[in-house]
């Protein structure tokens, strides 16, 4: 013993980790399998045999139902007068009274259509009948069934299927088609017998009290009497014959199992206690087993995955200091490509994650660095627009414009002043003592007073529209970005086409956005220098496509891509639509900012 332990001590710790984790979960999965299969296997005995007589039960209050209907229509032909009087010792009976009888028997199995025949004999031997007559002019007070509705003394019988009695029926019921029941008539008095009554109940509602029952794929229900005769039975797959010990039972209800012909049977009973009736459900307990069967290979299923599970959790363990280091290389590789967004995800407190923490602090570092150096290649470009704007002297430039419109005025050349006054405003607002950010109407009066200046060059020949949403005007926007695309479309546009010309800028808010369009019906642009456009925008700075060659753009739209892109990121920026000969549509899209 000491010499196996001393084996285990020398055993490395990766091959100690799999033998522990093998023992402790696929030895209890594997005994957790076995007793698993054992209760469920009674368990679902237990249930079949507990459903089986609760449907047992609702076949016997069914099949009561119909009894206790059949005691009814004997009171109440007893009850009848007309009954009552043809059950009377008057030989005579006036046809009258014949055919009330019979329409009140007519009523009585319209009201209860499992009734097949109703029949009143007095103890003459006189019979009126709605459905049955006698086959000869025999005395049926000599029948077996009215000599037992005698002995039963006024009590309500049912003798089951009829047989050799000299009675048949109109629609030609076969004796395995009915079940007789029978009561004799007293009178109150000296307790003399007046007649009998004989009910016919069709066995097609016991039939369908019972047939829509299904006990697993092949057992059924049968209905059998006191005497172990068979009431009802449908075909029998099993083919086998009822057990003894139903009949003996004492209890009302109970299960057992026994072997048939070499099958294992389940046979549920259940007594009814006002027709004397058991209903018997047989079934085949293989059945049954095929569910435990199915529910073993389904343990069985989880027990191979516990097991797969454990070696594979073994095995992970022992590599537990090879992986991380893979992860760690796999980290640094993405890094190497340039994405600068991936983390080292651990949570070890060993060398390794450390290290890793460590690589996640260098890369964030990184990341403020290259933000820095973005920060500071912004403000380089801010400070060169401050210094161009600096050269101008905002305050002589509006005094002076200020002047030459007065002097126009005075001069009465109003158009000369309202150009002169609308350059004036265009510089205004332009410069706006350095600020970068306007509001909307701003812009709309920077823009609206770039195309009156051009309006009163081209004249005739330039027509604009401006519609901008009234919910919109408040908010803010990066100036001078409007007026780069309408001289675009003035230029290249309505310039280059016959006849007069339009543009339209519209402004609204569209799906969490704010929607600048300029539109013109120029000359329009072709296929492959709108897509040269496209690649441009997108290239930003790149003076030369893919291939070296010059594109001719405007700088003015370039420099309104790049201001976008800076300012509010790549989500925003220019769209440009063109088609040759119908004109060009340019889309700047913005947050809003209110």
């Amino acid at each position: 013993m000491k010499q196996i332990l001393l084996k285990l001590n020398h055993l490395s710790i990766r091959h100690k980790i799999i033998a522990l984790l093998l023992l402790i979960s696929i030895l209890p999965s594997i005994g957790l399998s076995i007793v698993t299969g054992y209760t469920v296997e009674r368990i679902l005995d237990k249930q079949a045999s507990e459903h089986t007589l609760q449907l047992l039960g609702q076949v016997n209050r069914s099949l009561e139902t119909y009894a206790d209907n059949m005691q009814k229509v004997t009171y109440l032909l007893s009850m009848d007068r007309e009954v009552d009087l043809f059950l009377g010792k008057s030989n005579h009976q006036s046809e009258e009274n014949m055919y009330s009888i019979r329409q009140f028997m007519q009523g009585l199995s319209t009201l209860y259509p499992e009734i097949a025949g109703i029949l009143v004999v007095n103890n003459k031997g006189d019979y009126i009948s709605n459905e049955l007559y006698s086959r000869s002019d025999v005395n049926l007070t000599n029948e077996s069934w009215y000599k037992e509705a005698v002995q039963n003394k006024g009590i309500f019988k049912i003798l089951g299927h009829p047989k050799d009695r000299q009675i048949t029926s109109h629609v030609n019921y076969k004796n395995s088609e009915v079940v007789t029941v029978v009561r004799a008539l007293l009178e109150p008095e000296t307790q003399e017998v007046k007649g009998v009554i004989l009910l016919d109940l069709k066995l097609r509602v016991i039939a369908e009290a019972t047939r829509d029952v299904r006990l697993g794929k092949s057992g059924y229900l049968m209905v059998i009497d006191e005497n172990g005769k068979g009431i009802y039975s449908p075909a029998q797959p099993l083919g086998i014959q009822l057990p003894n010990k139903i009949l003996k039972a004492q209890e009302n209800s109970g299960f057992f199992s026994e072997v048939v012909n070499g099958n294992k049977l389940q046979f549920i009973y259940q007594k009814q206690p006002f027709t004397n009736w058991t209903t018997v459900g047989i079934f085949s307990t293989e059945e049954s087993v095929s569910e435990v069967r199915a529910i073993n290979i389904y343990v069985v299923c989880f027990v191979f995955f516990v097991c797969l599970i454990g070696i594979t959790s073994s095995y992970y363990l022992s590599n537990s200091m090879s992986k991380p280091i893979l992860k760690l290389m796999s980290v640094m590789e993405k890094v190497q490509t340039g994405d600068l967004t991936t983390r080292y995800k651990g949570r070890r407190q060993d060398e390794i994650g450390m290290l890793g923490r460590s690589f996640n602090h260098m890369i964030v570092k990184i990341n403020e660095l290259l933000q820095l150096t973005e920060h500071q290649e912004r403000q380089k470009r801010e400070a060169e627009l401050r210094s161009l704007q600096a050269h101008i002297k905002p305050h002589f430039l509006y005094n002076t414009l200020d002047t030459i419109s007065w002097m126009a005025r005075k001069q009465k050349n109003n158009d000369v002043a309202d150009v002169v006054s609308a350059l004036s405003k265009l510089f205004r607002i332009g410069l706006n003592k350095g600020n970068d950010i306007i509001l909307l109407t701003e812009e709309m009066m920077h823009i609206e007073s770039y195309l009156s200046i051009q309006k009163a060059r081209y004249r005739e020949k330039l027509n604009f529209t401006i519609e901008m949403d009234p919910f919109v005007r408040e908010m803010k926007i990066l100036k001078l970005i409007l007026q780069p695309m309408v001289e675009n479309a003035i230029y290249h546009g309505i310039k280059e086409r016959r006849g007069p010309g339009n543009i339209r800028i519209k402004v609204i808010e569209e799906q969490g956005q704010l929607v600048m369009t300029v539109k013109d019906d120029g000359k329009g642009i072709t296929a492959e220098k709108l897509e040269e456009l496209r690649e441009k925008l997108n290239t930003l700075y790149d003076n030369k496509d893919r291939k070296g060659k010059e594109i001719d753009i405007g700088y003015g739209m370039m420099n309104v891509q790049a201001r976008i892109k800076l300012t509010y990121g790549e989500k925003y920026g220019l769209k440009i639509d063109s088609q040759l000969g119908e004109g060009t549509t340019i889309t700047i899209y913005l947050p809003v900012q209110r």
